[in-house]
């Protein structure tokens, strides 16, 4: 059986708290689906075991099975002419894409639905719905993971649940929330250097391949031909060595840098949370987390 994980609730009770009026409106929220919104424990154990049930569903047989059969659907036309069994028979060279395009479609459609199922779950709903409320009165979650919204990895898209617009409403400074005096988690240098180098590198591993394929067919050539100039492709292998250890080196400090960046990124998440105001979170941060 699959465990739940633990996932980091974008806002917490002392954020909901932070306007008396809002805190109110996310209780009647919770009396309505039944769970208490501003417990952060019961919130996190919650978003925890939907990630899971969103997750099993998206990889599910269902999925699996429509998806290979959707890609049996488009090579079958073009490989199955070829089998001696259907030569001369083009009945039987081409009819099977058919049924299979009718097999993928109902795989997915159920895919789909039993994600669409599992991902508007009342709960996760009305988790959405407070998170919508306190935009309203001006509180925004330092981080959003897309799969809540139904977003893609990436976090683009609209997502097939977002998160409800309401009416702006002017905050009221009665909240019970964090004290002026909390201030947001210092941002370390080595977050900066992360988020400067996250994007660069990827590319190393391909090149180097591409360049020992190119210094490995430069001498075949020159072989067969007998132009030994073809030899001299044979200067480009240590050049992929030099490219793969550029990129081995380069991942090796997002690497050492990894680890207190996610820890920052997961205190601003905390922070805001919590309802102090802190600063949003660059792209390459929300990455680490979606991570």
């Amino acid at each position: 059986m699959t465990e739940a994980r633990t996932v980091m609730p974008p806002l917490g009770g002392a954020a909901f708290a932070a306007d008396s009026r809002l805190l109110e409106r996310v209780r009647a929220v919770g009396e309505r689906t039944g769970v208490d919104y501003t417990d952060d424990a019961a919130v996190s154990d919650l978003l925890g075991r939907h990630r899971v049930a969103v997750d099993r569903v998206t990889h599910g047989p269902a999925g699996w099975i429509g998806g290979l059969a959707l890609v049996a659907c488009a090579i079958w036309p073009f490989v199955g002419h070829t089998a001696p069994a259907t030569a001369g028979r083009p009945l039987l060279a081409y009819a099977p894409a058919g049924p299979l395009l009718v097999l993928a479609a109902a795989c997915l459609t159920l895919a789909r639905l039993r994600w669409k199922r599992a991902l508007m779950h009342k709960e996760l709903a009305g988790y959405r719905e407070a998170l919508g409320l306190a935009r309203a009165y001006g509180i925004e979650p330092a981080h959003v993971p897309p799969w809540l919204e139904g977003r893609r990895e990436d976090g683009g898209g609209k997502g097939a649940a977002p998160i409800p617009r309401y009416a702006p409403v002017e905050r009221a400074d009665e909240g019970t929330g964090t004290p002026p005096s909390a201030t947001p988690p210092p941002k370390p240098a080595a977050v900066s250097e992360y988020e400067r180098v996250a994007d660069q590198g990827g590319w190393h591993d391909e090149v180097g391949w591409l360049l020992v394929f190119a210094g490995g067919i430069g001498p075949a050539v020159a072989v067969s031909s007998g132009e030994p100039l073809g030899l001299a492709a044979l200067a480009l292998v240590p050049l992929a060595v030099v490219v793969w250890v550029a990129g081995h080196r380069q991942g090796s400090r997002k690497a050492d840098l990894r680890p207190e960046s996610e820890a920052y990124a997961r205190a601003v998440v905390a922070a805001r949370a919590a309802g102090v105001e802190t600063p949003d979170l660059s792209p390459q941060l929300r990455a680490l987390l979606d991570d």
